[in-house]
């Protein structure tokens, strides 16, 4: 690797900020070998909440048996695990199953630790509408309130999978910074799961983030993504948004190559299916390859080497892949 992109990426902060891999959390070796600082283990989706909550407790318990994980509350925590060479986990639901029909339950789940919380995943809920809904409702009267819960608990609002009505109306609604954890522009791959520009922006303008995607459906027609055609997303977002507004949600998930087999990947793909979580538009089917050389989370260095050959300068980079985030953190959660 270049000397000048082996340094910058041991001493950049990388924040990874959705990352449902880590449903096996043995998996968070493959992040530290990464050079990851920080990681954003699913630990919700659809589910009500006793799930969420096992699943929770399960983080409580695993950070309290190991020195070399920390428990992300703040900006700060983020900060204090670089130094350490630790590795920061935040608490992320995909989704506001968890929540059930129970404002107090958001006050519950931020005090456990959960520090963001998307709206919805893909399909209708009890918020609004997801972005594969066959209808295009914004939040619901629930929804408002929701919105206004998490502001007052400072909880991030993520409008990842999240209808555009519904990512719009809780972009007006909140008084905080709103995200969009994980999501391509839909200008340089037509997915209905990446977004519009003027979606986008209209996060930006909160002061939010919009992370860039590894998963191969997203990227781009190509069963096995190149590393450019990720990159070519990045370099979209940065020239639209400006650089202060771009991150990575990489989204690394169980039912990828090499974690599984052909068989395997192609029963959990049905399974969603036939949930009606994913479509076949969106969701092509597996094996899913993430872009060349990132195809792991353990080959993060290489996409500091590409971004490097592609012309980005290391400030840029240190801001995409972590100190944008950690303003959003100093901004909800505090620093």
């Amino acid at each position: 690797m270049d000397p000048r992109a082996r340094q910058l990426h041991d001493d950049a902060i990388l924040i990874d900020a959705v990352c449902p891999l880590l449903s096996d959390p043995a998996l968070i070796a493959d992040y530290q070998k990464g050079g990851v600082t920080a990681a954003a283990p699913t630990v919700g989706i659809m589910d009500p909440a006793p799930v969420a909550l096992r699943n929770i407790g399960m983080w409580h318990r695993l950070i309290r048996e190991r020195d070399d994980l920390v428990l992300v509350r703040s900006a700060a925590d983020v900060r204090a695990a670089k130094a350490a060479g630790k590795t920061g986990v935040i608490l992320h639901f995909q989704g506001t199953g968890p929540i059930e029909d129970c404002l107090e339950f958001v006050d519950a789940f931020k005090a456990l630790g959960v520090g963001v919380m998307q709206l919805a995943y893909n399909i209708k809920n009890r918020i609004g509408d997801g972005c594969e809904e066959r209808t295009d409702a914004g939040l619901s009267r629930f929804g408002l309130q929701v919105i206004e819960r998490m502001n007052a608990a400072r909880m991030i609002v993520d409008c990842s999978h999240t209808g555009y009505r519904t990512s719009m109306d809780a972009i007006e609604h909140s008084s905080r910074p709103v995200i969009i954890s994980h999501a391509n522009p839909r200008a340089v791959h037509d997915s209905p799961r990446n977004i519009p520009d003027d979606l986008a922006r209209a996060i930006a303008a909160t002061g939010g983030t919009v992370g860039v995607v590894g998963f191969p459906g997203f990227v781009s027609g190509e069963a096995r993504p190149t590393m450019d055609a990720f990159i070519d997303h990045i370099a979209h977002w940065v020239a639209l948004l400006g650089v202060d507004h771009v991150t990575l949600g990489i989204d690394y998930y169980l039912g990828q190559s090499p974690y599984v087999d052909d068989a395997t990947a192609r029963r959990m793909y049905e399974a969603r299916l036939a949930d009606n979580s994913w479509s076949p538009k969106a969701y092509p089917p597996p094996p899913h390859v993430y872009p060349a050389g990132i195809e792991t989370p353990a080959g993060m260095p290489a996409l500091t080497e590409a971004l490097l050959a592609r012309g980005f300068a290391e400030a840029e980079i240190r801001k995409i892949y972590g100190e944008n985030l950690l303003r959003v953190y100093e901004t909800v959660w505090g620093a």
